[in-house]
């Protein structure tokens, strides 16, 4: 291997605005700050949920209700 293209490793702590903080290597830096993580994202909590942006949901069941009658 080529000496001196392969970035510095740093042993990196991870820092969510959740406040959740874990250890890992990076090659960014000794300090990592991320908006979301595993512990916060809601694809991992499984508290997903629907938003009902302006009525769109009541309006689909109003549009296909009066269609079948």
């Amino acid at each position: 291997m080529k000496d001196g293209i392969h970035p510095k490793i740093y042993k990196a702590k991870i820092s969510c605005a959740c406040g959740n903080e874990i250890e890992a290597m990076s090659t960014k830096g000794e300090q990592v700050h991320v908006e979301i993580c595993s512990h916060c994202h809601p694809y991992y909590t499984g508290k997903q949920r629907f938003v009902d942006t302006a009525g769109r949901i009541d309006r689909f069941r109003k549009k296909y209700a009066a269609a079948q009658k």
